[in-house]
């Protein structure tokens, strides 16, 4: 008889009974592929007369205990981790090839090492001699880290179950494959089964495991979406490579906030960690530029200040381009239809080009205004004052709309030595509040005010 099969889903994992070109579920093109299934079930059978386990029932009342969490002292890497590593605890860490996430996850095993930690570092796409060279150069040779290089995922479970450590590091989950799945290493069966066995271990051996994902065209993890489901944290390392700044961002944290990033530089020694990321990204901003302005931003718990960069030039006729780099091309274009429809400034023939500086991602809305200044700036080729901060949203009707975490915004701006701020309107402004960041504010209630204000530009001056 012949062995059933069933069609899956490489980029969101959901199965068809038959192949189609286009993912009934996730809208896919050409991501069906035919594997067999992972268990045949039990047919039409009933589970069975035998009774199982009564399951132990909590109210809402009681009050957990916090999850033992062990330091770092990599303050960048805690600050991401919410506080720290926590014990049996599944995490996955994806990023671009290259980006640095075997060294970082090298340099933390050291550490955790040196706290007390028992780690095993598993390699199964470099081998031995090339983890110990890269310990070698990054100074970590005498830290007390074992290593295996292995991709048989019954040998790494059997050889964790009799060693016992405190913290396991799998590089990478593609590699992993499993004598029981009928399916090449790296396949939706295959990451998902290493995946939910790592996991499971973890839970039950009171053991951490930190699993690191390839990365896609796309930007996203590799594998089905239920990976990132499995796991306790979901870790993204950004950057782009030729900027020496990396980012650390967490998309999913089960024991922290979400969206908390660290800050690293990638130097001849590995990744230093960065204590004070706003002033780095700011640090070729000396002279004023048309096109160049600060957005006061928040990243996860902190403020950080960064350079928004805009270019407006003539376009070829019918070739009308619009590039970005670090923001939403979507957003981009809603601010130039704002502009133009509620402001007069028209972009119709130009070329528009935006990039956030120092190879940071921004997705808050709360940039919405520091880049419409950034291309009303390039368009007329003003420049606004080197110690000017710019934040808030824009809504469809022009309006400038209030944002969250102002006071740590304008902090961080003064901190850095910034003397005046443009912001959006505050309905209610909390006695003393201008005068404890220091800064002129300026505050704004909507956008053509905004370009008449700043820029001078009347309504019948904008065309």
């Amino acid at each position: 008889m012949a062995k059933d099969l069933n069609y899956v889903c490489t980029e969101c994992g959901a199965t068809h009974s038959k192949w189609s070109g286009r993912c009934d579920a996730c809208g896919a093109w050409n991501t069906i592929q035919e594997e067999a299934p992972l268990t045949t079930g039990p047919g039409a059978k009933a589970i069975g007369a035998h009774r199982g386990r009564k399951v132990v029932l909590t109210d809402l009342a009681s009050t957990p205990e916090a999850p033992p969490r062990t330091m770092s002292g990599v303050a960048e890497l805690d600050r991401v981790l919410g506080g720290g590593l926590v014990a049996a605890s599944a995490l996955l860490v994806g990023g671009d090839p290259g980006i640095g996430k075997s060294t970082l996850l090298l340099q933390a095993a050291a550490r955790f090492g040196r706290n007390g930690l028992k780690v095993i570092y598993v390699t199964g796409e470099e081998s031995a001699a090339q983890v110990q060279m890269r310990a070698q150069r990054l100074g970590l040779t005498d830290s007390p880290v074992t290593l295996a290089a292995e991709t048989n995922l019954r040998d790494i479970l059997t050889t964790l179950d009799a060693e016992r450590p405190d913290l396991v590091i799998i590089d990478s989950i593609q590699t992993m494959w499993s004598d029981k799945v009928e399916a090449a290493p790296g396949s939706v069966s295959q990451v998902r089964t290493a995946a939910h066995e790592l996991t499971t271990f973890a839970k039950t051996r009171g053991i951490a495991v930190i699993m690191v994902g390839h990365v896609t065209k796309e930007g996203t993890l590799a594998g089905p979406r239920v990976v990132e489901h499995m796991v306790d944290c979901v870790l993204y390392f950004e950057g782009e490579r030729g900027h020496q700044f990396r980012i650390l961002r967490a998309h999913k944290n089960r024991f922290g906030p979400a969206d908390e990033i660290g800050v690293f530089e990638m130097t001849g020694k590995g990744l230093a960690e960065v204590k004070n990321p706003s002033a780095l990204f700011l640090s070729e901003r000396d002279t004023a530029t048309p096109g160049s302005v600060v957005f006061a931003g928040i990243e996860g718990t902190r403020p950080i200040l960064c350079e928004i960069q805009a270019l407006v030039s003539p376009a070829q006729p019918g070739q009308t381009r619009r590039s970005v780099v670090g923001w939403d091309g979507g957003r981009l274009a809603m601010i130039l239809a704002v502009l133009e429809s509620r402001c007069g400034v028209s972009f119709a023939g130009l070329d528009v080009y935006l990039n956030v500086a120092g190879g940071l991602r921004i997705s808050e809305p709360a940039a919405d205004l520091a880049v419409a200044a950034a291309l009303i700036s390039a368009r007329e080729d003003a420049s606004l004052p080197v110690d000017c901060a710019i934040f808030g949203e824009i809504s469809l009707s022009g309006a400038v709309r209030p944002v969250a975490q102002t006071e740590n915004r304008l902090k961080e701006a003064a901190k850095l030595g910034f003397t005046q701020a443009i912001l959006p309107q505050r309905p209610k402004r909390r006695a003393g509040a201008e005068t404890a960041a220091g800064l002129d504010l300026r505050e704004m209630r909507d956008l053509p005010g905004f370009v008449d204000t700043v820029f001078g530009l009347a309504p019948g001056e904008r065309e």
